[in-house]
């Protein structure tokens, strides 16, 4: 089977929806998208993730399902004595300085994340998925998938990249804090992932694009800065 996970255009954060810009993403998206044959449509309830999913289910008439934890991932870590901050976004000198960083066993050892809600969302979403592809007929056991249904069917997941990220990282068995740091998936793009079943009832998933923006340069259209930080500390782009 085959997963493409969807970020959503360009965002308007302010109002949970997409920009101007955003809107000729999700349009150029619709053309890739539509060309292809889906078996099932899955989106997060966050505005911006609904609207770019429409261009593309108004035009092939369908229906995306919601999924609760599709939205952008909620986990927290405390922040003083009673404020909470986004447990992911962590500067390059605190976050690599922990080799419990880098391991899917040991991520959330570190304290800052014992001081928080992340565990217990993180597994929502780890159930999540599993749920959704045991459904489609791959069973998560250990490092592998076990083959209940054996199918060549496309799904489309719309989502964000926090989310996406924490969905890579069950899925390869690694820690997502590599994914949202040492990858960006920018605004409409699409990461695509096939099963691999070289021995008989037992696959892995393999990712063959990431992030990928064909359909942006099919248009004509620049990709967004949304999801980066300075290429140069002197540049005056965000820090």
């Amino acid at each position: 089977m085959e997963i493409l996970i969807v970020r959503h255009a360009d965002p308007d954060y302010a109002h949970d929806s997409i920009t101007d810009k955003g809107i000729k993403e999700a349009r150029l998206l619709a053309d890739r998208l539509c060309k292809l044959d889906i078996k099932a449509f899955y989106c997060s309830p966050l505005g911006r993730a609904q609207k770019t999913a429409d261009y593309t289910l108004t035009r092939l008439n369908r229906q995306a399902e919601t999924l609760p934890w599709l939205q952008e991932f909620k986990g927290t870590v405390k922040k003083g004595l009673f404020g909470k901050t986004c447990c992911w976004d962590r500067l390059p000198s605190y976050w690599t300085a922990y080799k419990e960083y880098y391991s899917y066993e040991d991520w959330l050892k570190v304290p800052l994340m014992k001081k928080g809600d992340v565990k217990r969302h993180y597994k929502e979403v780890c159930d999540g998925i599993d749920e959704l592809l045991a459904k489609h007929g791959y069973v998560h056991k250990g490092k592998l998938y076990q083959v209940k249904e054996e199918n060549s069917d496309t799904i489309v997941l719309f989502c964000h990249f926090g989310v996406e990220s924490v969905i890579l990282s069950h899925i390869f068995g690694i820690s997502p804090m590599v994914m949202w740091h040492n990858f960006v998936a920018l605004p409409s793009s699409v990461t695509r992932l096939v099963t691999q079943e070289r021995e008989k009832g037992a696959a892995i998933f393999t990712c063959l694009q990431y992030g990928d923006l064909s359909h942006l340069y099919a248009g004509d259209e620049e990709p967004s800065f949304v999801a980066r930080f300075c290429e140069k500390y002197s540049d005056e782009t965000r820090h």
